[in-house]
């Protein structure tokens, strides 16, 4: 147990990277990240229980999206459902610039003092591109906080890895 200079618990974060590739450029990956059709199709068949585009704004080199997303409680651990108290809800921001294809997200869940916030950059490789996510998930819960903190960067992770799939296929279709 950490303490603060107080004695109470020094609030902790627990810290996320996650890659996920793509036979894709990253000018390619980045185009379909920023299209609107392309988000609206992924939240169809990725987004679960009432996903949503909240919000699209898009302005010279930079696009900003919102996006909720869940995950039923029947597919969370026992905790987490106890502490959601149903589904885990997601309502995730992104930022994207064109220079440097490079964005931010910031993510707030449903129920609970937490937020996942990190920068996401996408670079070329020899047989296509990356895709890396860097950040952290911070959930203010005394005793269970850490648990929600591992769920969270967990179901991240599997969301990335899904997103990246989709992104493959979509591209095959749309290029």
């Amino acid at each position: 147990m950490v303490t603060g200079v107080n004695g109470s618990l020094r609030d902790m974060a627990r810290r996320i990277e996650h890659r996920t590739t793509s036979p894709r450029t990253a000018a390619e990956v980045y185009a379909a990240l920023v299209d609107e059709g392309y988000l609206r199709a992924r939240l169809a068949v990725l987004g679960g229980r009432d996903a949503e585009l909240v919000a699209f704004r898009k302005t010279g080199q930079s696009t900003t999206y919102q996006l909720k997303q869940g995950v039923a409680a029947e597919h969370l651990p026992s905790f987490a459902r106890g502490v959601l108290g149903g589904d885990l809800v997601i309502t995730r921001t992104e930022t994207w610039t064109a220079a440097g294809l490079a964005g931010t997200i910031e993510g707030v869940l449903n129920g609970v003092p937490g937020r996942l916030e990190g920068t996401i950059t996408l670079t070329d490789t020899a047989s296509g591109s990356d895709l890396t996510l860097t950040g952290q998930t911070k959930v203010g819960i005394p005793f269970v906080g850490g648990k929600v903190e591992a769920l969270i960067a967990e179901q991240v992770a599997v969301l990335l890895d899904k997103e990246s799939g989709f992104t493959t296929e979509w591209l095959a279709r749309h290029a």
